[in-house]
């Protein structure tokens, strides 16, 4: 990364850390480096204000659980996710969700090897397409992890050998919530019989 402070005048640092004199630099590549500049620099104020904005969302909710909960005399625990709040006259609406970031934990071994010893026990009466499942559930991807939606997929064959039932707990035991994201998407709709449209906050859905 540039350090554009550190750059003295009359001179512009290429991407090596070289400095070039700016006399020695084509007018179109000084453009260039200025438009992406004032680009970037626009784009980071945005970021800032997004923040803002979601900062002042989720407190704003977390608010008026905390209000509607005291209501009804609960006590209000962790955060809560998946909900929709509307205005009153149903035109706008805000989606609340919380998304959960999950890996597998040592316990995945063990249910690997218990489905081994069933796929050789059935051998003779297993078809490669339960085998090729398994083994696609097993495969790693380009980037040396496990494809989540497979494996747990497995969890749909419902067989009645012990030792695959063990492994379908092993499986739902070796889940780890690593961390959680909370996403707020707002939506309106222009008549009651028309369809919600989100209200994009994202450049590419301008």
């Amino acid at each position: 990364m540039s350090d554009t402070a550190a750059v003295p005048a009359g001179y512009m640092q290429n991407g090596e850390g070289h400095l070039v004199p700016i006399d020695q630099i084509k007018a179109h590549h000084i453009l260039e480096d200025q438009l992406v500049r004032e680009v970037v620099a626009l784009a980071e104020e945005e970021v800032e204000s997004l923040r803002k904005l979601k900062a002042v969302i989720a407190d704003s909710v977390e608010a008026l659980i905390a209000l509607i909960a005291e209501r009804y005399g609960v006590v209000k625990g962790g955060k809560k996710g998946n909900i929709t709040l509307s205005s009153f006259d149903g035109s706008l609406q805000l989606q609340v969700a919380i998304g959960e970031f999950t890996d597998f934990g040592p316990e995945l071994h063990a249910a690997k090897a218990l489905i081994d010893e069933c796929l050789t026990a059935w051998s003779a009466g297993a078809g490669n397409e339960l085998k090729t499942i398994v083994t696609d559930a097993f495969r790693v991807n380009k980037e040396g992890r496990l494809d989540k939606n497979r494996i747990l997929g497995l969890r749909r064959h419902d067989f009645d050998d012990e030792r695959w039932k063990r492994a379908m707990d092993a499986i739902s035991d070796s889940i780890r919530v690593q961390r959680s994201k909370e996403y707020f998407r707002l939506y309106r709709r222009a008549s009651p019989d028309a369809d919600f449209v989100q209200i994009p906050l994202n450049i590419a859905r301008v």
